[in-house]
């Protein structure tokens, strides 16, 4: 039993770490903008790139037909074309690999029962989402071949928010078969906390979209400055760029940019609380060390944001930035499971002698 618990886990948290490095090279793929250099999703055939030289013209000139060739890498040779594709390629590669090392596992586990079907749906929901996350990979690629020279930033932030719930739902299994899933008798106790916990994760999920959002549109060029943008602290027209207004907060980089930058505050404000009530509680050394991490994470996060802005989005501070808000993620997730699950700390007990007792 504990083999087969162990095997779980190592699988679980293995496919987790792959995730994790497929949403960094994927940020790597962006900035590099070697996104839309395979033009085709071919699902079979797609597991092996270019093998002559007249396959390698093929491709090369099929993206030439694409807008992003024509608007913005007219210049492009072929040996530069090989060095966006393989960026591509492996990121393809990579997913369909961890797609496999998911559900062949997931298939000898409930074969075996190892793992119970009755226990399965998480599971089985897991594999669908890895399913629709290639599906919805390529609907993202398919947006910036027809008449634009990028990818939709919705689709881009769909796309990026559908493979971190699958690092979720993997390491939040993971932390069940880790720590167990039996609920201390002190529920109604730590209910507020619970609750700022969901709040921070929900705060944070927002500003990760906000991230996505900026990535999509660029818009972390939007301004060199910080604190002020543009010489002001809020810069005008924020809201009046289109109509209706509600549109400028998800479209227009300037305002998606300045959303994004200080929208972090509200991320730390909500870990502050958290930090205040779990403190007030008195819960175990594991909630409080987390807390402490998710403060000392966001205070980094901020710091690389800025520094991001600085000096102008350079490639590897920009991926670092990213790593990182995974990683506060991560840091979230295992707070809320501890909050869940762990029990409170148990208070000293002083010994009383009943003699002295009765002579006072």
């Amino acid at each position: 039993m504990q083999s087969s618990k162990k095997a779980i886990n190592i699988w679980l948290f293995s496919v987790g770490f792959l995730v994790v490095f497929l949403v960094v090279f994927g940020g790597w793929v962006r900035l590099t903008r070697s996104g839309l250099s395979i033009v085709e999703w071919k699902v079979i055939t797609g597991i092996l790139p270019p093998l002559t030289q007249e396959a390698w013209e093929q491709e090369f000139a099929d993206y030439q037909a694409t807008p992003e060739f024509k608007i913005i890498n007219q210049t492009m040779t072929l040996e530069d074309y090989e060095f966006i594709y393989y960026n591509e390629y492996i990121h393809r590669l990579v997913a369909r690999l961890t797609g496999l090392i998911y559900v062949l596992p997931l298939f000898y586990f409930l074969w075996k029962g190892i793992i119970p079907w009755r226990k399965s749906g998480m599971y089985l929901l897991i594999g669908l989402g890895f399913a629709f996350q290639g599906f919805l990979g390529w609907y993202m690629v398919s947006s910036g071949l027809v008449d634009r020279p990028s990818v939709s930033h919705y689709r881009l932030t769909a796309h990026l928010l559908a493979a971190l719930t699958l690092l979720a739902l993997c390491f939040w299994a993971g932390l069940n078969n880790v720590y167990g899933t039996e609920r201390p008798l002190d529920r109604p106790q730590r209910k507020s906390a619970q609750a700022l916990a969901v709040l921070m994760v929900v705060v944070l999920v927002i500003q990760i979209s906000y991230g996505g959002l900026v990535a999509g549109l660029k818009a972390g060029h939007a301004s060199s400055t910080w604190p002020l943008m543009f010489g002001r602290l809020i810069p005008p027209g924020l809201l009046s760029y289109v109509e209706p207004w509600w549109k400028n907060l998800v479209e227009v980089p300037v305002t998606v940019h300045y959303v994004h930058r200080w929208f972090a505050f509200v991320v730390l404000t909500a870990v502050l609380l958290v930090y205040w009530v779990s403190r007030k509680k008195g819960f175990y050394t594991a909630v409080r060390s987390g807390i402490l991490w998710m403060l000392g994470l966001v205070c980094l996060q901020i710091t690389l944001g800025v520094s991001v802005i600085w000096f102008r989005v350079p490639v590897w501070l920009a991926l670092v930035h990213q790593g990182t808000a995974i990683t506060l993620l991560l840091a979230a997730l295992f707070l809320n499971h501890r909050l869940r699950y762990a029990p409170l700390v148990a208070q000293k007990v002083t010994a009383v002698n009943p003699a002295s007792a009765a002579a006072d």
